[in-house]
């Protein structure tokens, strides 16, 4: 028999919010999961950890995406299944996979929707599944924390990037399976596993997260200008054209740069780091899906 867990960020909400959650989930005959409420998406693994000590197979995560990459973090490579209850601001992994922002719809995915296995990656250790990245990715990830997010919406990253165009580029060595792939001045370092990532735009055309690869884009924009020519390239859905952006792809890289630079992991901000060691993690995490969609691809699918 099923054992559920519900993990779940309480500062985020969508629909009836947990409430609704509760009674969709009792109507469907579990009116008593296992249930774990944080403040903070940096608690989920103690808790994520205990559900499984707790005997959950299938946990439904509520949250946005550093809620659901902080759980698959603590869950990759274990037999549980994972069930996304998109809260957040941009859902970037569930967007990708097809799950609606729609309580009663993203339930029936988790209890009957099909169960695929796809990829992670690590950056330094540690697990995502759809982007991570260093530079002006980081800093208008972390510039949007702090309740500017919870303002504006998708609207925040727009905000913070343009504040944060005039940071000074770094010098970068990027390897690709051991090989050298690029070496020179970079402004932002974006590591995709599914299409669509940054601000929600279709960054890695063609990236599927069951493939055991990822994709690398190395980005040597500067100027304003020089910026929007590279994200009218993403806007219509041609960023590998812009003169801006150099792309490749592999199962591990490492970039070094010559100073420390901010990074990010799912959105989340880490710190700074001088060194990224990026691995893939073939088939490392189980997700509930929308059934006969082939909602693995990176794209967007109806429910």
């Amino acid at each position: 028999m099923t054992t559920i867990a519900v993990i779940a960020h309480a500062g985020k909400t969508f629909g009836g919010g947990l409430g609704e959650l509760r009674d969709v989930l009792e109507s469907a005959g579990f009116a008593q999961p296992l249930w774990y409420e944080v403040a903070k998406s940096k608690q989920i693994p103690e808790v994520a950890d205990q559900a499984l000590a707790d005997g959950a197979d299938l946990v439904f995560v509520w949250g946005g995406d550093g809620s659901v990459q902080r759980c698959i973090d603590a869950v990759a490579g274990k037999k549980v299944t994972l069930a996304i209850l998109p809260a957040g601001t941009a859902n970037l992994l569930a967007h990708n996979l097809g799950i609606p922002q729609d309580i009663a719809e993203a339930v029936q995915i988790g209890l009957h929707g099909d169960r695929r296995p796809l990829d992670t990656a690590t950056l330094n250790g540690e697990h995502f599944a759809v982007m991570a990245g260093a530079g002006l990715d980081a800093l208008m990830i972390r510039d949007a924390d702090g309740g500017l997010k919870d303002r504006l919406g998708r609207a925040a990253y727009l905000l913070t990037g343009a504040r944060n165009l005039s940071a000074s580029p770094v010098e970068a060595t990027v390897k690709v399976e051991g090989r050298r792939f690029y070496k020179g001045t970079v402004t932002c370092v974006l590591v995709g596993n599914v299409g669509t990532v940054l601000g929600g735009l279709e960054v890695f055309s063609g990236s599927r997260p069951d493939d055991g690869m990822v994709e690398i884009g190395v980005v040597t924009a500067k100027s304003r200008m020089q910026w929007m020519r590279t994200i009218g390239r993403a806007v219509v859905g041609r960023p590998e054209q812009s003169p801006f952006v150099t792309t490749s792809r592999g199962s591990s890289m490492t970039v070094r740069f010559d100073r420390p630079v901010e990074r990010e992991v799912d959105g989340g901000v880490r710190g700074k780091a001088t060194k990224l060691t990026i691995k893939v993690h073939p088939a490392s995490i189980t997700v509930c899906v929308p059934p006969a969609t082939g909602a693995v691809d990176g794209e967007v699918h109806d429910a």
